[in-house]
């Protein structure tokens, strides 16, 4: 198949590979053109604008940062709606705004050309193992077309519904991922400024009820200091600020996710922007004076 792919940085680069070692041709465009060197050593093709990754493409995938940059790509000049032919697909599977999503999926309709918004779960990790939770909205016929892509870059994708219902779905995602992972960084500086055997406890509650991916994976890095990004503080405060933003226009109120999301704002402001999400942890060390550390 050939595939446009825009936008190569921690998780784009690892998913592109993957779709070339699937045997898919793929031209490839980012703004750091430097960025694609490896994937061009793999075989892929660079290509010059969006526009020009677009062409002759049966699906385009973007996966960059936030709503502006996927307008830009797909509908700014020699964007990816200049070159797409009609009866091709494009996939966004960057975490954006519903409702952008949807202005953006009815822009492409009226030149013939379908979408789907497939934002991804899973983390570098799931990127570069091929692994990640892949959630779709838009037509299903549309996603049933595009499984032999979903296949190569996720062990899981699931049909959420109508244009922007995948991106719905990465929210609600988002929402228990922030949530779950603050209560595990306050149960473990709880625990670190109590004097109890740190190990001890972590043992204890993995095996019982509040055991998560988040307590088994992050929990084990915090633990070891190990603040290298899966996911990066800064995407983790883009989405939390994307869910209050829809949450406002459902005026539904998110209490949790609210004082949260506040949190992250704070680590961004103390440069903690560029750590993984399990540096929530040190927002809570500062604020009580305690060190976690196994």
């Amino acid at each position: 198949m050939n595939i446009g792919f825009v936008g190569l940085g921690l998780m784009g680069n690892p998913m592109a590979q993957n779709l070339i070692k699937a045997g898919h041709r793929v031209h490839v465009w980012n703004r750091t053109p430097g960025r694609a060197s490896a994937l061009i050593t793999a075989g892929a093709v660079q290509a010059e604008s969006p526009m020009e990754a677009a062409e002759g493409a049966e699906i385009t995938i973007v996966m960059v940062t936030d709503s502006p940059d996927v307008e830009e790509v797909i509908l700014g000049e020699k964007g990816i709606l200049e070159g797409a032919r009609p009866d091709s697909i494009v996939i966004d599977m960057s975490s954006i705004s519903p409702s952008v999503t949807r202005t953006i999926a009815k822009r492409l309709s009226e030149r013939q050309v379908h979408m789907l918004d497939a934002p991804v779960s899973g983390g570098v990790w799931g990127a570069q193992q091929g692994s990640l939770s892949i959630m779709v909205g838009g037509q299903r016929e549309i996603y049933d077309r595009s499984l032999p892509v979903f296949d190569v870059l996720g062990q899981r994708s699931t049909y959420c519904g109508g244009a922007g219902m995948g991106q719905v779905a990465k929210l609600v995602n988002q929402i228990i991922v922030a949530g779950t992972l603050a209560a595990v960084a306050e149960g473990l500086v709880f625990a670190a400024k109590s004097g109890v055997d740190l190990a001890a406890v972590f043992n204890a509650v993995t095996g019982g009820a509040a055991n998560s991916w988040q307590l088994e994976n992050l929990g084990a890095r915090i633990l070891k200091r190990d603040f290298a990004p899966g996911f990066k503080v800064r995407m983790q405060a883009k989405d939390l600020r994307l869910i209050q933003e829809s949450a406002l226009e459902m005026q539904l109120p998110l209490l949790t996710t609210t004082l949260v999301h506040q949190g992250y704002v704070a680590m961004t402001r103390e440069g903690l922007g560029e750590e993984g999400t399990q540096a929530y942890v040190q927002l809570l060390e500062r604020l009580g004076g305690v060190e976690v550390s196994n």
